[in-house]
């Protein structure tokens, strides 16, 4: 007889219970694997992301290891977790970041404490009721000036947390139902705590594969320079049509690395501000000019504005009639050259810290290039043209002349940042002679060598 009801449910699914648990340490290695795979790239793709994990996981190890072995410890009770809490929030990615924040806590803790501790004695002398009514005015005075100075883009760029931290401490001190010299003792181990917990997050953060600020916006720079100067280099084929030298489909990703650069601000501030923060390191020295970087920046932003808007007419360049283009393109193509030159010598200039004369003459010769092409516009050399493929032509000569001033005024702040920072000449190798060498069969061979400067990435 044929069972039914939950019988026979519980019958018809043992089968497929057992094969799922056979298959369950299968799926569990299958996604382990799959986890490990993922984990794997994730640290090939962002290793230094990889090595801050790393990093804090050592900070709190100390922490803990300090609070079990070190005897010290054990007079601060429960405030060893503000040495916790500190570790967990000062520790950056990067240095800039990390003694910023641990120096911003530090101070402010130590001067909210104190005030706090000042303005809760003052409160206590007058009475109970008095304590009720000026503790209340201080509060609202103290943290209600603080919060108008975080408006101020002067402080609030660099000691906004340390603002926060204050508020926070002044409100946590002056509310507190504890005696004065509890209170003291309190606070002491507090900011005690709350330094070695900084102390610790500055030091591993230094020593353990440290993210200089300064030295990402410093490649930043550079690097945006180098994207604009492949955007130039290979314009001219692209929009001339030149198809012994254009590059195929595949090759063409560099003329969209420009854009990248149009949204670089906020990060270039935000690492202008970490570095301030560093100490010397490498070849940055106390006092190094970031925010000339700054400066650099925004006049390659500006210059990106110009490729976007360049790049728009690369779209419809065969739609416009090759004896129209023809005018401009031996001029147009020297621009373009010349001014990709300039920012290719300049972004190695920076990158290696050498002053070099060659951005100067590349600008010098887009200068001739602009002369000839306006007087060849002039000229009208356009007549009986369509006035619609006239004014794209003519649009983009008259954007490759802006571009001329644009990369001008780009190695003017780059000699700007030289003089500051003190870059070092580039090394010339003047014209020589080498001295004739005399062989068995009285041959003698003469060398002359002409001025050369050596690439600079070599």
């Amino acid at each position: 007889m044929a069972l039914s009801g939950p019988e026979n449910t519980r019958n018809c699914s043992c089968p497929n219970t057992l094969q799922c648990l056979r298959a369950l340490p299968e799926k569990l290695w299958s996604k382990l694997v799959e986890v490990t795979k993922i984990a794997k790239k994730f640290g090939q793709d962002h290793p230094r992301r990889l090595i801050h994990s790393f990093k804090v996981g050592v900070a709190l190890v100390m922490i803990s290891t300090l609070h079990h072995f070190r005897p010290s410890f054990y007079a601060f009770g429960d405030n060893i977790m503000w040495a916790v809490l500190t570790v967990v929030v000062v520790l950056e990615f990067s240095v800039g970041a990390t003694l910023g924040k641990g120096l911003n806590r530090m101070l402010a803790t130590f001067l909210a404490g104190a005030l706090g501790v000042g303005t809760h004695c003052l409160a206590n002398l007058s009475g109970h009721k008095g304590e009720a009514v000026l503790t209340p005015i201080f509060i609202f005075l103290i943290a209600g000036t603080v919060t108008l100075m975080r408006f101020s883009p002067r402080f609030k760029v660099r000691y906004d947390y340390g603002m926060i931290i204050f508020i926070l401490t002044f409100c946590l001190v002056s509310l507190s139902d504890e005696k004065e010299s509890e209170m003291l003792e309190i606070a002491h181990e507090r900011l005690l705590t709350i330094i070695i917990g900084s102390c610790i997050a500055v030091m591993v953060c230094i020593c353990i594969c440290p993210v200089w600020a300064g030295e990402d916006l410093h490649n930043e720079i550079a690097g945006n320079m180098e994207k604009l100067a492949n955007f130039f280099e290979g314009f001219s084929d692209e929009y001339f049509n030149n198809s012994d030298t254009t590059q195929t489909v595949q090759d063409k990703s560099f003329m969209h690395r420009y854009k990248s650069v149009l949204s670089s601000k906020s990060s270039e501030e935000t690492m202008a501000v970490l570095a301030r923060w560093e100490p010397c390191h490498g070849k940055f020295k106390f006092h190094h000019p970031w925010k000339q970087y700054l400066k650099i920046g925004n006049q390659t932003r500006v210059c990106a504005y110009k490729i976007e808007a360049l790049s728009s007419y690369l779209l419809h360049s065969k739609q416009n009639p090759h004896e129209v283009q023809s005018m401009i393109q031996e001029s147009c193509t020297i621009i373009s050259s010349e001014c990709g030159k300039t920012l290719k010598e300049s972004s190695l200039g920076v990158r290696h810290m050498t002053k070099s004369s060659m951005p100067n003459q590349h600008v010098a010769n887009a200068k001739n290039a602009v002369e000839s092409l306006k007087s060849v516009l002039r000229t009208n050399p356009w007549e009986g043209a369509d006035y619609v493929d006239i004014i794209a032509v003519a649009a983009v000569a008259s954007l490759l002349i802006d571009v001329v001033d644009c990369t001008e005024k780009i190695c003017e702040a780059i000699e700007e940042l030289a003089s500051l920072a003190r870059f070092v000449p580039s090394q010339l190798l003047h014209q020589g002679t080498v001295q004739p060498i005399s062989k068995r069969d009285d041959s003698i061979h003469v060398i002359t060598i002409d001025e050369i400067t050596p690439r600079l990435y070599e």
